[in-house]
């Protein structure tokens, strides 16, 4: 076994551990995996800028072919026959070209993002690429975050477990002590021993009637 392996072992059980202690509901039912799940990770990771960039180029070759087809449908047709189907095809190419740009902008700043990302986490390219690409970063963390969660696993049984035997001792101590303090009471005769006839001496001693003026 490498040493590599070995510290990035310890490093899993380690992190594992100090989320288990600070995590609120850690050892609860109600206990969330506090990272990504590994089945979002390694689908990010089959994920390429490329393929998102090509259907936004075939989106906004498909608009420009859109676009055209209503310049001539408008270019033939009669004043009566023009609307309402020029201002309804107005609106449609404007909205999408607009969600268009939206879209464009969007994936451009996701890009910028990602490579400002992946330079905070010291993520290198491989070989052959010119930029860390989605597959080499979210690899490494679909690997980090699957090995993590079986020790996240691990920890927040034991957890439980010592949870749930404390609350076991708590209850047998409570019970021992209710046990004791009946015991005790029984035991001065106060209660078990007490004459009858005593009893109602003390009841006449104080009834109304010896009050009466």
């Amino acid at each position: 076994i490498s040493i590599s392996w070995c510290v990035l072992h310890h490093m899993y059980f380690f992190c594992a551990c100090m989320c288990v202690v600070i995590y609120q509901d850690a050892g609860k039912d109600t206990c969330l995996y506090p990272l990504p799940e590994p089945q979002d990770l390694f689908q990010a990771s089959q994920m390429k800028f490329e393929d998102f960039e090509r259907d936004l180029r075939k989106l906004k070759k498909d608009l420009n072919a859109c676009l055209g087809e209503t310049d001539k449908v408008c270019k033939v047709s009669s004043e009566e026959n023009l609307q309402p189907f020029k201002d309804k095809m107005d609106n449609f190419l404007t909205q999408a070209k607009t969600e268009l740009e939206t879209q464009e902008k969007q994936l451009a700043d996701t890009q910028k993002i990602f490579l400002e990302l992946s330079v905070s986490f010291s993520v290198k390219p491989k070989a052959g690429e010119k930029e860390v690409s989605l597959n080499t970063f979210f690899s490494i963390w679909h690997e980090f975050s699957s090995d993590f969660k079986e020790q996240w696993k691990k920890q927040n049984k034991l957890l439980l477990q010592e949870r749930v035997k404390k609350a076991e001792e708590s209850f047998k101590q409570a019970r021992q002590k209710a046990t004791y303090n009946v015991t005790t009471k029984n035991a001065t005769g106060i209660v078990r021993y007490f004459p009858f006839s005593t009893f109602l001496f003390f009841l006449s001693a104080f009834s109304p009637e010896r009050f009466c003026l």
